[in-house]
């Protein structure tokens, strides 16, 4: 090997060797932290995953809370315990809504109300929870406060609107909802016929199946 090829190997590996010097302790602190997010990204998804087994474990044992055992009905007292200890999110929505439902059967419509106005629900049941406190709510004499909570326009809405408004004495405007929500609903769908009996009750006329859309 020649000399000068030496030098330069020699002044390559000098180069090498100073720029660690100058640049090591930036380079063990960058290895450093990319490991820490490392690990504690995987800590974070462990941890994410753990909580969504509790929540899926807390959930089951409010919905066997809200089951009858023995023959017996729903104790809604210790299912309204139950489904408390659930905070918030998806699980905890939907258990409140089943306990509004045995609140119900339970011939308790105001607490019903009062567990459903409390639900802080995940957006995807914003629009579940509406509708069936909106439906209580008319059951129980308050239409106005229903119609507030009946702003969707999908035919569940409509039709809950139509029955609102005609608890206000709204016939007209009820009649519009009634009509509008038909137009919604397959020819097919089971709940068609008792929204036409609804329509006509209010002096609408059912479109042909050839004018839905």
């Amino acid at each position: 090997m020649a000399i000068d090829e030496l030098l330069d190997e020699h002044e390559q590996g000098e180069r090498v060797r100073n720029w660690l010097r100058n640049n090591g302790a930036g380079l063990l602190g960058g290895i450093a932290l990319g490991l820490a997010l490392i690990f504690g990204w995987q800590w974070w998804q462990k941890r994410q995953q753990q909580q969504h087994e509790q929540a899926y474990h807390d959930y089951q044992g409010a919905v066997e809370a809200l089951r009858p055992q023995g023959g017996k009905p729903v104790d809604t007292k210790q299912a309204q315990a139950a489904v408390a200890k659930l905070g918030d999110g998806v699980y905890a929505g939907l258990a409140a809504l089943q306990l509004a439902r045995a609140q119900v059967d339970a011939g308790q419509a105001d607490a019903a109300i009062a567990t459903l106005r409390a639900i802080q629900p995940d957006p995807s049941l914003q629009g579940l929870v509406n509708l069936r406190l909106a439906r209580l709510l008319t059951e129980t004499g308050k239409p106005d406060e229903a119609l507030k909570l009946l702003v969707a326009q999908d035919p569940a809405s409509l039709e809950a609107r139509g029955d609102a408004l005609l608890a206000a004495g709204k016939r007209d405007e009820a009649r519009d909802a009634y009509l509008k929500a038909l137009t919604g609903i397959d020819v097919a769908a089971p709940e068609r016929r008792l929204l036409e009996l609804k329509l006509t009750d209010v002096g609408g006329t059912p479109p042909k199946p050839a004018e839905s859309v």
